[in-house]
């Protein structure tokens, strides 16, 4: 689970989101993690409110009572805190309640996060999962893909899940062939995806001269480039146009990752700047 995420002040402000969404004060304040926070408040309103007919795994159910039960005994939720020596006695008991109550109250938002963050990725994602632009359920699939997002551990998962989206943009744009409107829509969409994951992945690989987030990107591309020219089979020419764009960009990514890689080999670990695609390797020197 990402630290940064789940920090103290984060599970703070979540507390006041979850307060804000279930009709509490309002808290006139603002903060960076926002917009990740109110997606897993969305997700966890949406799940109460529309209740799609799903089935849970009973396997999901026993995993993710067991980690809610491990994460709350490492975070402590529920036990005593202690008292410092130095507090005179008058006060000792309210400060404390005051410290706990906190605490419970932060670390119940995290466990909460956690809830709906694994709901999202499970019943909610087999509902929604078919759902194109237009469908009732389209949004609760794009708010799962954030909560993913917002849960993921590291840049490279982050990375990855980017690319898996552009492949369910893919999917998508099929189904609107002959809605040149929603077509472009949805494969703008892909392509930014495609950008997203494939600059968190080539700079994860620059940072640590490590060629794993390379090798995700490759095998993305290649399949990625074989589904998007399937595109072009029957499309009228406005729709050629758009699909040749993606084709373009998935071309600029392997040659991207291949020069990512020659610099790695040859110790050249340091772009000389970024761009979309993450970092810009220098060239290698050539033996002579």
């Amino acid at each position: 689970m990402d630290s940064d995420l789940f920090s103290r002040r984060r599970a703070a402000r979540f507390a006041q989101l979850l307060d804000e969404a279930n009709g509490g004060r309002r808290h006139h304040v603002r903060s960076r993690a926002d917009d990740q926070l109110t997606a897993l408040v969305a997700v966890g309103r949406r799940l109460t409110e529309e209740r799609p007919d799903v089935e849970v795994d009973a396997e999901f159910r026993t995993g993710l009572r067991a980690m809610l039960l491990a994460t709350a005994e490492r975070e402590g939720v529920g036990a005593a805190t202690a008292t410092p020596e130095t507090t005179p006695a008058g006060s000792r008991t309210s400060l404390l309640g005051a410290v706990t109550a906190r605490q419970v109250r932060a670390r119940g938002a995290i466990l909460v996060g956690i809830a709906a963050g694994a709901v999202a990725v499970s019943g909610i994602s087999a509902a929604s999962e078919d759902a194109v632009p237009g469908d009732a359920l389209y949004g609760m699939k794009r708010s799962t893909e954030r909560a993913q997002l917002a849960l993921a551990s590291s840049d490279l998962s982050r990375g990855q899940l980017f690319l898996d989206f552009a492949r369910t943009r893919l999917d998508e744009a099929a189904s609107l062939r002959g809605d040149l409107t929603g077509f472009r829509a949805v494969m703008d969409d892909m392509d930014a995806d495609t950008r997203q994951g494939v600059r968190l992945l080539t700079t994860a690989s620059t940072q640590r001269s490590d060629t794993a987030g390379l090798d995700a990107v490759n095998t993305f591309v290649a399949g990625q480039r074989q589904a998007v020219s399937g595109l072009l089979d029957g499309a009228d020419r406005a729709e050629r146009e758009r699909t040749r764009r993606s084709l373009a960009l998935l071309d600029a990514v392997r040659r991207r990752s291949d020069a990512l890689r020659a610099a790695i080999a040859c110790g050249l670990s340091t772009p000389v700047g970024t761009d979309a695609l993450g970092p810009a390797p220098a060239t290698c020197p050539v033996d002579r």
